[in-house]
Parts: structure tokens; sequence; C-alpha cells
């Protein structure tokens, strides 16, 4: 079982239902961040920061952050410090955003996602672990160090 902290906007309301409640239904702790009411005018950073932010506290769990196009989305969550949040549109780059890049955040399009295809994603994004390949684990800390104090990996 896995925490996933999820949130969204107007845009993605339904998807954001279907996938708190098929995660569950998988055996999943979800924590919805909202929005929890229907607001053609809500603004995706109010709820998706705060998934991030609980994401990149709880070191064990994942998040799904979405969108009508899962690119604000996906910003927005980056800009949260120790987070790398993934916008997806497949199964494949679901898997790889975990196994190759670590990635601690989904982030998807409703506008561009059928519903099946956006548990597929998650199913992927929640079961598939990170390799700890030396070549990916050596990238992710080149990014690391850049987030923690700006130092630029050496040129070859």
């Amino acid at each position: 079982m896995t925490r996933v902290h999820i949130a969204g906007d107007h845009a993605a309301f339904e998807m954001l239902g279907d996938l708190a409640a098929h995660l569950e239904a998988e055996g999943h702790e979800v924590v919805n961040h909202g929005p929890h009411t229907y607001d053609a005018l809500d603004d995706y950073p109010v709820f998706v920061l705060r998934a991030a932010e609980a994401v990149a506290a709880e070191p064990e769990s994942l998040g799904v952050v979405l969108g009508g196009s899962g690119n604000g989305e996906q910003m927005a969550a980056n800009k949260v410090k120790g987070v790398r949040a993934a916008l997806c549109y497949d199964e494949e780059l679901a898997r790889l955003a975990r196994e190759h890049n670590d990635a601690r955040i989904i982030s998807i399009g409703a506008r561009m996602a059928d519903p099946e295809t956006a548990r597929a994603m998650v199913r992927t994004f929640v079961a598939t672990p990170f390799s700890g390949d030396d070549r990916h684990a050596r990238r992710i800390a080149m990014l690391d160090a850049y987030e923690a104090d700006g130092s630029l990996p050496p040129l070859p």
C-alpha cells in the first residue's frame, strides 16, 4: 500500500474523483488535496502545491496531479523542493518516469487522456520502482545538487 497525494483543478475534477476511487479500490491510501467541489474558476496551484509539498514531506509517498493539459500542474509541482514531477500521456512514460527518473509525482491532462488510460498510467506509476541503476542515480544526484546549491555538473 502506498500513500498517494492527489490534486487537480476544475478541468480534471471528474478524473480526480475517478482516480482517487480507483487508487483506494487498489488498496492505496489516498489524500485528496482538492478541489472538493467544482468551481470553473479555480486555480490549480492552490491544490497542486499542497499535494506536492505533502509528497516532498513524506519520502515513501507518491502523487498525482491533474489539469486540462497537465502542463501547468507538472510545472507547479516541480517548484516544490525535492519533487520530481513527470507529465505523462501513456503507460510507457509513466513507467520510465519512475524507473529512470525516480519521479514522485505523475501529471496527467484530463483533456489528453481518457479515464481508462489515466487509470492505467497511475497504476503503472505507483507499481514501478526506481531502478537504482548507477547512471540514473548519477543524473538524479546532479539535479539534486543543482537544486540544493545551484552547482552545475562539470562539462565533459
